[in-house]
């Protein structure tokens, strides 16, 4: 499948690509670009072109690469309480039984992550603290079974967007786990200030979503 998208590349682009040999390096890629805040879904081989993307994008870069390089290429939805935040993808990755992830994302605290985590759900939740909306609530409360991209071949998702908007129709449909109780979320605290603004460094006001009244 990356054979596809390795043909479809410019020498240059061809060579960035195949000189992201770690996660690391993968994610200080998608660190170079700029977020994209218009709604539209790019496959890998777009973000090479524009050189910018969203979470769904950055993530099935990642993954793609992440084939590229040995790893399976999945990857695994958090998502918010509903009308209150957008959801987010990240690409995921095992080493030696610890899982880590590679994410685009327009708050600093959700991308990156070292394969330190023992578990899926460890790995979700240090992202919990940093998944905040614009009124500083906490908003993750639920996340995905990984989804291994390669069922998608057929779709050539690495050099078609349509593609990508198949993949992303797809991720509602998948089984769902709990981040939180129930009565958790009525005592939960709002975001301090230097939390808030340490995680909007840098980030594109018209990418921010906007709660729902």
């Amino acid at each position: 499948m990356n054979d596809t998208l390795l043909n479809a590349l410019t020498v240059e682009q061809r060579e960035i690509f195949l000189g992201l040999t770690t996660p690391a390096l993968i994610q200080a890629f998608l660190d170079s670009i700029p977020y994209a805040p218009e709604y539209i879904n790019r496959c890998p081989l777009r973000v090479m072109q524009d050189r910018r993307a969203h979470c769904l994008d950055g993530a099935l870069f990642a993954a793609a690469v992440m084939r590229q390089i040995g790893f399976p290429p999945r990857v695994l939805a958090m998502y918010p309480e509903p009308g209150m935040d957008d959801d987010h993808l990240v690409a995921i990755y095992r080493i030696n039984g610890a899982y880590g992830a590679v994410a685009q994302s327009n708050f600093v605290g959700l991308r990156f992550r070292e394969a330190v985590y023992r578990s899926l759900r460890e790995l979700v939740l240090s992202y919990f603290e940093g998944f905040y909306n614009i009124d500083k609530i906490k908003t993750l409360r639920n996340y995905t079974a990984p989804c291994n991209l390669a069922s998608f071949d057929r779709l050539n998702w690495t050099i078609s967007d349509a593609g990508a908007d198949a993949i992303e129709r797809a991720l509602p449909s998948l089984r769902r786990y709990p981040v939180l109780t129930s009565e958790m979320p009525a005592r939960l605290s709002k975001v301090d200030d230097l939390t808030y603004q340490a995680g909007l460094l840098g980030a594109d006001d018209a990418g921010l979503y906007r709660p729902k009244a």
